[in-house]
C-alpha cells in the first residue's frame, strides 16, 4: 500500500509565550501545499529473518538520524505498542519533500505511516484516535492527519479546521542550500503577542497580507544566514504578491498572479518547485 506525504506552508508563525515545559505556544496557520513525499509499506513475510520489526528504506535523500530513531518507524513503535498483532513491515520512503526547510517532511510521513497502518490492517482508527497518536511524535505531526487548511496553537497540535483556499495562485518555493536546526532558529526568539492574529490576517485578501502576517523566526534566521533573507527579497522582486519563510526555516515562498518567467533559472543551483494551487 502507498501513499504520498505531502509538505505544509506556514501562514504567519508568531511564538507568543514560553511554557513551563521548555516549549513555546505558537499560533499559526498550516496550508498543505503539493511537494510530496512517497511511502509504501508491506506486510513482512513471518519467515524472514529480521530483528527489527519495521525495515526502512530511504531513497532520495540522506536522513540524519538512525533508522530507528525516523520518526516512520517511531509511528510504527507507537501503534505496536497498543496493537501487539499488527505484522512487521517493510516501508520504503522516497523523498521529494526537501529537509530541515519548515515544510514538515518528516511529520508527514510519520502521519501518513499512521494512516497507512490504520488502513492496511485494519485498525479502526478514526481522525482524532490518529491525530492523538501523532501528537505524541512530534508537534505538527497530527496536521498532516489531516492535511487540510488548520490554525494552530499550543505548541502546534492543538488544530482548528478552517475555510481557506488559495486556488488560481502561483506558489513558488526555494529552499537554499543552507540547513536551519530547531535550536539555532529558536537561539534569539522573543515571544510575543503580534498585532493581529495571523487567523485574522489569512481571512483578509493576500494582497494585505505583506504587512500584517509574519515569522517570527524569520529575524534571527535572517541574521544568522543573510543568505536566506536575500532570497525573501528576490521573490518580491520577481513580484510576489506575499513572500515569507515557512516554519524555522530554511525554505521561502512566494505567492504570486501569475507565474515568475525568470524563477528556475534564478535558483537552479539549489531546490526550487513551482505550481498553480
Amino acid at each position: 500500500m502507498i501513499d504520498f506525504p505531502i509538505a505544509k506552508i506556514n501562514l504567519g508563525l508568531n511564538v507568543v509565550e514560553h511554557r513551563s515545559d521548555g516549549y513555546h505556544n505558537l499560533q499559526t496557520v498550516f496550508y498543505p501545499v503539493p511537494i510530496q513525499d512517497a511511502l509504501e509499506i508491506n506486510p513482512m513475510d513471518e519467515a524472514f529473518p529480521s530483528t527489527s520489526a519495521c525495515c526502512l528504506k530511504v531513497v532520495n535523500a540522506t536522513i540524519d538520524c538512525n533508522d530507528d530513531d525516523n520518526l516512520v518507524v517511531r509511528a510504527y513503535r507507537l501503534l505496536k505498542a497498543d496493537f501487539p498483532n499488527m505484522p512487521r513491515v517493510y516501508a520504503h520512503l522516497w523523498k521529494g519533500i526537501p529537509s530541515q526547510a519548515g515544510m514538515g517532511g518528516g511529520s508527514s510521513d510519520c502521519a501518513y505511516m499512521i494512516r497507512l497502518l490504520n488502513k492496511q490492517f485494519s485498525l479502526g482508527l478514526n481522525d482524532q484516535q490518529m491525530m492523538d497518536y501523532a501528537a505524541r511524535l512530534g508537534a505538527d505531526c497530527a496536521f498532516f492527519i489531516l492535511s487540510r487548511p488548520c490554525y494552530a496553537e499550543g505548541i502546534g497540535e492543538q488544530l482548528t479546521p478552517i475555510d481557506l483556499d488559495l486556488k488560481g495562485w502561483h506558489l513558488c518555493v526555494v529552499r537554499p542550500n543552507i540547513p536551519v536546526s530547531t535550536k539555532e532558529a529558536f537561539s534569539r526568539i522573543h515571544p510575543h503577542y503580534p498585532a493581529a492574529n495571523c487567523l485574522d490576517v489569512v481571512r483578509r485578501p493576500v494582497s494585505e497580507w505583506r504587512d500584517l502576517l509574519f515569522n517570527d523566526f524569520e529575524e534571527s534566521v535572517f541574521a544568522l544566514h543573510p543568505e536566506i533573507g536575500n532570497i525573501k527579497q528576490q521573490l518580491y522582486d520577481m513580484g510576489a504578491t506575499y513572500a515569507a519563510m515557512s516554519g524555522s526555516g530554511s525554505a521561502l515562498f512566494g505567492l504570486f498572479k501569475e507565474k515568475p518567467e525568470q524563477f528556475a533559472q534564478a535558483f537552479s543551483d539549489m531546490f526550487h518547485y513551482s505550481c498553480t494551487l
